[in-house]
């Protein structure tokens, strides 16, 4: 969909591991109604280990989520706002 060469494929790849990983955490974080399950999977990625302080402390934590008015981004956008 991109059209990424293989240097940008990988980038991207990477990239998307690692914002599943972080989107793993913070389900993890608020499974239980708010309540934090007995292992974060923060040790997935290094942004999630970055991040671990921010996302697990006492901090107070903003997720910008990017979405599309567009049609050929219906399903990025549709999967964006249920997470």
């Amino acid at each position: 969909r991109s059209g990424a060469t293989v240097d940008r494929l990988e980038e991207a790849i990477a990239i998307n591991s690692s914002l599943l990983a972080l989107g793993n955490v913070v389900n993890a974080l608020v499974e239980n109604n708010g309540k934090p399950r007995d292992h974060i999977p923060y040790r997935d990625s290094v942004l999630t280990r970055l991040l671990k302080a921010s996302l697990g402390g006492t901090a107070l934590t903003t997720l910008v989520a990017c979405i599309s008015p567009t049609a050929d981004s219906e399903d990025e956008t549709v999967n964006t706002l249920q997470f």
